[in-house]
C-alpha cells in the first residue's frame, strides 16, 4: 500500500540491497532475510518478484545467510476481522486452501534463532492449520455475528486482476494480485510459536470495545 510513489523494487529490492551492501562493507558475518513462502509460484506478482530479485543477490553475495519464508502474519489476518466487522467477508477462490498464519512475535524468535542456524532456508508457519474460510468464520464467531462469506471464483478473480493491472496503479492492483494468489494455494510451512489466531481476534475485539486491556499483547495459549 505504498502511497509515496515508491515501487516494490524501490523498497523490497533496492532498500534491502542497500542494507546488504552496507552489511558486506561493514564486515557483517550473517544476513537473515524475511522473504515469503511459495515465492517460486508467484513470480508474476510484482511484490514477490521484487523480493525474489533481492534473494538472488543475497544468495550470490558470498555472505552467510538464512532466508526465512513466513506464511503470513496475524496482522495480515486482521483484514478478515475488519471484513467480519463490516458484515461480510470476501474470499478469492472457494476458501478451502490451507493456511498457517504466524504471530509477528513468534516470527521474531524464528529470525533470532536463524542467526545461528546452519540451514539456508526456514519455512515458518504458526501452530494452527486453518482454511481461509475457517479464518473468516473465526472472525465472525469472535464478533458474535452471523457468517456472511462471498467467494469469488478463481477464474473470475484472475480475470479481475488482469484487468486491474491495465487500469489501476501498482499500489492498487499489487496487493489485490498478491492476495488473490496467496488465497488460492496452500501456504503451510513448518510449525513455530504458540500464539493462536483465535486469541489475537479476541484481543482485537476487546481493543475495539475499549476494554481495559487495550495496548497489551495477547499471551500464548499453551
Amino acid at each position: 500500500r505504498q502511497k509515496d510513489g515508491s515501487t516494490y523494487f524501490d523498497v523490497d529490492y533496492q532498500g534491502n540491497k542497500n542494507l546488504l551492501d552496507a552489511a558486506s562493507a561493514s564486515g557483517v558475518t550473517k544476513f537473515v532475510y524475511v522473504h515469503v513462502l511459495n515465492a517460486a509460484k508467484m513470480q508474476d506478482v510484482a511484490l514477490v518478484r521484487a523480493k525474489q530479485a533481492f534473494v538472488d543477490d543475497l544468495e550470490s553475495s558470498g555472505l552467510d545467510y538464512t532466508i526465512v519464508c513466513p506464511t503470513g502474519f496475524f496482522s495480515d489476518m486482521e483484514e478478515f476481522f475488519t471484513m467480519a466487522a463490516s458484515g461480510r467477508a470476501v474470499l478469492f477462490g472457494d476458501g478451502a486452501n490451507r493456511f498457517k498464519p504466524i504471530h509477528g512475535a513468534d516470527l521474531a524468535e524464528v529470525c533470532v534463532d536463524a542467526h545461528t542456524a546452519s540451514t539456508r532456508r526456514i519455512d515458518a508457519g504458526g501452530p494452527d492449520v486453518l482454511t481461509y474460510r475457517e479464518i473468516a468464520e473465526l472472525a465472525f464467531e469472535t464478533l458474535e455475528k452471523p457468517a456472511r462469506i462471498t467467494c469469488i471464483p478463481r477464474k473470475l478473480s484472475a480475470a479481475a486482476v488482469t484487468l486491474m493491472r491495465w487500469i489501476t496503479p501498482v499500489r492498487v492492483h499489487g496487493p489485490v494480485h498478491f492476495l488473490a494468489s496467496v488465497m488460492t494455494m496452500d501456504v503451510v510451512g513448518q510449525t513455530f510459536g504458540q500464539r493462536r489466531l483465535a486469541d489475537h481476534f479476541r484481543h482485537l475485539r476487546a481493543r475495539s470495545a475499549g476494554s481495559s486491556d487495550v495496548g497489551t499483547s495477547p499471551q500464548p495459549t499453551h
